[in-house]
């Protein structure tokens, strides 16, 4: 990344360079993504996993879910997607769009409020239960106002028209097919954040209780796991990993198969045909990792300047995790009784797979989009994917034999599992912050425009 300067605040605005206007823009659009980044690793650390783990210790304390409040789970969870992935998504989203003069700061930093205050709001409101209806209110309407200032600033965007044969109209632009999955998911994000927004409205009504009914939230982790989770993470897969692990670009028709029966499968959950669903999903989950070339052989070595260079085997094995939480998710369809199978399946899917990529990819992306040239340390990047891999593996394989009364040691086991995922979770937040905090910026100072800028 080329170095780049601030611009003086007290050179005139009529006599700054147009190279270095355009390099401070960028500076400013990188502070606020690390401002996303934080945000997005204080929910996952403290509201999100910790909450988790404690859930997890009380669960496995009384072999059941029946001493836990439903509220402290689904406000768990909220914060993880929401708090964590949910934070790092409009983030990038907004990097990644060309802004002008105010707007760079103005309506990022607005969502940014409007979306930190709902996600901690809900999670208060789940665990504390204090003006429980306000809050609940407040919150949904705080987030649904987010993501919709977000996807008008990104209906503003305009690809590039290709240049036709001299003298003709320019050639009208064609959305990449990884721009379709990621406004797939995205359009999943709005579904979930409307559906959340209705429900917490109708609950502050009633007054009844602080969770969604079963049955409710069910349909409700369909649309948040595969609607929302699944076909962003395709979408950069498809963008990013033909050139970090040197393998083909995705086959078209097997990926719109992919997204056509993900779609399909998460309009048959979220109308209650959960056997149906999880067929359909599965289908589409074997179907991308064949899309995106990933058990084919690389064409060249993979792309690990500055990161550990075990990157591309945690990726496939991200997408192994996607390929157990399908299948697992039809056996829980069939014979789950008292939701182990079921939170195993989930727990595949949000941990193993969609955690999998981020504790992965992230290393390799988030320092680069906020300036700084490489991670902190590429050893605790390893330790975190290893730590995450040793714990999900404990937690998938022993909650359904713990849950449904097969063996009962697999209750002990379940508090070491969410102490392996903890640490691997600190770990990796410590990591992002102080690749942030201590980490060699991009933007410094030239000696020719430092030179410059005294003059």
């Amino acid at each position: 990344m080329a170095a780049i300067v601030q611009i003086d605040p007290g050179i005139h605005a009529g006599t700054v360079n147009p190279a270095l206007a355009i390099a401070a823009r960028e500076r400013r659009k990188s502070l606020m993504l690390r401002a996303w980044i934080f945000a997005g690793l204080f929910f996952m650390a403290l509201p999100g996993t910790l909450l988790g783990f404690s859930n997890l210790m009380a669960i496995s304390a009384h072999h059941g879910l029946g001493a836990l409040p439903a509220a402290w789970i689904q406000g768990h969870g909220h914060a993880q997607v929401f708090g964590w992935i949910g934070s790092f998504i409009l983030g990038i989203g907004f990097y990644s769009q060309p802004a002008h003069g105010r707007s760079v700061l103005r309506l990022p930093a607005t969502c940014y409020a409007l979306w930190v205050s709902g996600v901690a709001m809900r999670w208060f409101a789940n665990i504390y239960g204090w003006h429980w209806r306000i809050l609940f209110t407040l919150s949904a309407s705080f987030e649904l106002v987010a993501v919709f200032l977000f996807l008008a600033a990104a209906s503003q965007h305009k690809l590039p028209q290709a240049a036709g044969p001299a003298g003709s109209k320019p050639v009208k632009p064609q959305i990449e097919l990884w721009m379709v999955s990621v406004l797939a998911g995205t359009a999943g994000l709005a579904a979930a954040i409307l559906f959340n927004f209705v429900e917490c409205v109708r609950l502050a009504s009633l007054g009844a209780s602080l969770a969604f009914p079963h049955a409710l939230d069910q349909k409700y982790l369909v649309l948040l796991g595969w609607g929302f989770l699944v076909p962003v993470v395709w979408g950069f897969s498809a963008r990013w990993l033909p050139t970090f692990l040197a393998i083909a670009r995705p086959d078209s028709r097997r990926f719109r198969a992919a997204l056509v029966l993900n779609i399909a499968g998460v309009l048959c959950g979220t109308l209650g045909l959960a056997r149906v669903a999880t067929i359909v999903l599965a289908s589409g989950a074997v179907a991308s990792v064949f899309a995106l070339h990933l058990m084919q052989r690389p064409r060249a070595r993979a792309k690990v300047q500055g990161i550990h260079p075990s990157f591309p085997a945690f990726v496939r094995i991200a997408y192994l995790w996607l390929a157990v939480a399908g299948p697992m998710s039809i056996w829980a369809a069939f014979a789950d009784i008292h939701g182990g199978i079921w939170g195993a399946s989930r727990h595949a899917l949000t941990v193993g797979f969609a955690a999998t990529m981020v504790f992965a990819i992230g290393p390799r992306i988030l320092p680069h989009f906020g300036g700084i040239y490489r991670v902190f340390s590429t050893r605790l990047m390893l330790l975190s994917l290893l730590l995450l891999q040793f714990g999900c593996s404990l937690r998938v394989s022993s909650e359904p034999l713990a849950y449904e009364g097969l063996a009962r040691f697999a209750w002990k086991v379940l508090p070491f599992s969410g102490a392996l995922e903890l640490a691997g979770v600190l770990v990796f937040a410590l990591n992002i912050a102080l690749t942030y905090i201590v980490g060699r910026s991009a933007f410094a100072v030239e000696p020719a425009q430092a030179k410059e800028k005294k003059l």
